[in-house]
């Protein structure tokens, strides 16, 4: 297989969902693989090492919701990009699956020609944010853009690929506040279709790993970061 492909692992119960993203894939030259058993996914994304996965979410045995949460708990896989292609239209569901790490959301039927492109725009902007590699440090928390790593009083702190391109983007442009308008066409993109509610919901799981010192919130404006925090436990 040629390794300058990028590589997309599709994972669907529906055979024709598998075969009509295979061939449009494979059309536009993309590596592909397909797998219909959701128990497998994290075996299959350690082998084959996607550079993004499309993941249903109404799967037998195991959900894609919890698919997704183990690709960000597993430290080897977890920056694939994954994005979610399912029927479910509920509001809830589309939080929850922002919550445990999604890229994106598309709800099905599927477009394809839509489809191609939205994928086209997501790895195109993780290529680039792959090859700005930057490290900012301020006192008492680092934030290393070469592995997508950030360390509290030098403890590394597990965080998610789109969480760690929030606190990174709020971090290069400290004490600059920005809506949350703003942060979803600079964070996500403006292809990228999501509730702005979603901005929140990832800057409360920040603060939830890293602490609420770097973050704040500016009371109908937005959220900044606070290159003067201290956190706690440093002296």
């Amino acid at each position: 297989m040629d390794k300058l492909r990028q590589r997309i692992l599709v994972i669907d119960d529906e055979q024709a969902i598998l075969d009509l993203l295979s061939y449009n894939f494979e059309k536009e030259g993309y590596a592909v693989k397909t797998l219909s058993e959701s128990p497998k996914s994290i075996e299959a994304i350690r082998g084959f090492k996607p550079d993004l996965v499309i993941l249903d979410i109404s799967m037998p045995q195991m959900d894609g919701i919890e698919v997704c949460r183990q690709i960000r708990e597993n430290k080897a896989i977890s920056h694939t990009l994954v994005l979610f292609l399912t029927a479910r239209t509920e509001e809830f569901t589309e939080i929850a699956a922002f919550e445990n790490g999604a890229d994106d959301f598309i709800i099905k039927p599927i477009k394809p020609r839509a489809l191609m492109k939205r994928v086209s725009v997501l790895l195109k902007r993780h290529r680039r944010s792959s090859q700005n590699v930057k490290k900012l440090s301020f006192p008492g928390i680092e934030i290393d853009q070469t592995g997508y790593i950030v360390k509290v009083l030098n403890q590394e702190i597990p965080i998610s690929k789109r969480e760690f391109e929030l606190l990174y983007f709020l971090a290069a442009n400290p004490e600059r506040v920005y809506d949350r308008d703003a942060l979803l066409k600079y964070v996500w993109g403006e292809e990228v279709r999501v509730m702005p509610r979603t901005v929140d919901v990832h800057i409360r799981k920040i603060r939830e790993k890293i602490g609420e010192e770097f973050i704040t919130t500016i009371k109908g404006v937005g959220y900044k970061f606070d290159a003067t925090a201290v956190p706690e436990g440093l002296n």
